[in-house]
């Protein structure tokens, strides 16, 4: 038997087999606009939350300032628009006129006389004939004043002299027209004040 003859042909070597390569994943996605994982969406929402609630509490107080601002000057305006002007003599028997003898308005008359006011019989006379005229002689009767000339008595006290003119209408027509020269006598009771009246001439 005869022995193998060895090939001098170089043996391949053997082929080492494949490595298994890891199977490669996509790492998870969060949906588009979601929280990240290192801040969560509540505490987020929370903290917006308190912002606009910090945010609509300091609208609210400024509001109610502008509120009771604005209320206080609608009461000084008001207060100020019908407070009684008796700043001078002059002044006030002016308004005292032309409530007593224009508007007739008794309630704002008083606002500008004394205490006492049974000195002013004469001129509440004067209102009492132009009322009686107008019932007896179916009239208007008007009363117009020139300028009030003042004389000092003292520091509290002044008169003031003036010429009343009372005429009378019908029709849209004068039918009559008088005048009369008055004095008033004015004093400083807290504000200047019709005190007396006395017609000279």
């Amino acid at each position: 038997m005869e022995p193998r003859q060895q090939s001098d042909e170089p043996t391949p070597p053997a082929e080492a087999p494949p490595h298994a390569v890891p199977e490669q994943r996509d790492p998870p996605r969060l949906p588009t606009g979601g929280p990240s994982p290192t801040q969560p969406a509540a505490p987020r929402r929370g903290r917006r939350l308190g912002r606009f609630k910090a945010v609509l509490l300091v609208l609210a107080g400024v509001l109610a300032l502008l509120c009771v601002g604005g209320i206080g000057v609608v009461f000084v305006l008001y207060d100020q628009a019908t407070k009684p002007d008796r700043s001078a003599p002059d002044v006030v028997v002016d308004n005292y006129l032309r409530a007593l003898l224009v508007d007739r308005n008794d309630t704002q008359a008083k606002q500008y006389v004394c205490a006492d006011e049974s000195a002013l019989g004469p001129i509440a006379g004067l209102r009492g004939e132009a009322e009686r005229r107008e019932r007896e002689f179916d009239v208007v009767v008007r009363v117009s004043w020139g300028a009030l000339n003042r004389t000092a008595v003292n520091d509290r006290e002044e008169i003031v002299r003036t010429e009343l003119v009372i005429a009378g209408f019908a029709d849209g027509q004068q039918r009559s027209r008088r005048s009369e020269n008055w004095e008033f006598r004015v004093v400083d009771e807290d504000g200047w004040r019709v005190c007396g009246a006395r017609l000279l001439s």
